[in-house]
């Protein structure tokens, strides 16, 4: 069938039947890694987008909608916040030490084991 004269449709992800399902995890069987490179942003009629890939079956062509987080300024500045803040504990050394981390191991008593100087064959 001539590409021209297929059917286009726009679908989302989450909203594919079985069928076209299978066809989407044939086409990209590792899933995210596998489609990221096809990936491209479409524009809507209010200014907004939506990313989406290419997926083309024997009787029609679908743009399948893929959800995608895109960082905005608020996102970037939270994030740097705290990392800032994680370094200042860790330089500082104010990171509190919970009484788990400060736990002796199961088995504390390492006389039990061998040193260098004892004999291979006692």
């Amino acid at each position: 069938m001539n590409p021209d004269s297929k059917k286009r449709h726009v679908i989302s992800y989450e909203k594919m039947s079985p069928e076209l399902a299978a066809a989407f995890n044939e086409k990209y069987p590792g899933g995210y890694a596998d489609y990221l490179q096809d990936l491209e942003k479409y524009p809507k009629p209010d200014g907004s987008f939506f990313y989406a890939v290419t997926l083309e079956i024997p009787d029609a062509i679908y743009l399948v909608k893929i959800k995608v987080k895109v960082d905005d300024h608020e996102d970037i500045e939270r994030w740097l916040e705290r990392t800032e803040f994680e370094e200042t504990e860790d330089v500082a050394g104010t990171a509190s030490v919970s009484e788990e981390d400060n736990a002796t191991l199961p088995d504390d008593n390492i006389a039990q084991y061998g040193t260098d100087d004892d004999p291979q064959d006692a």
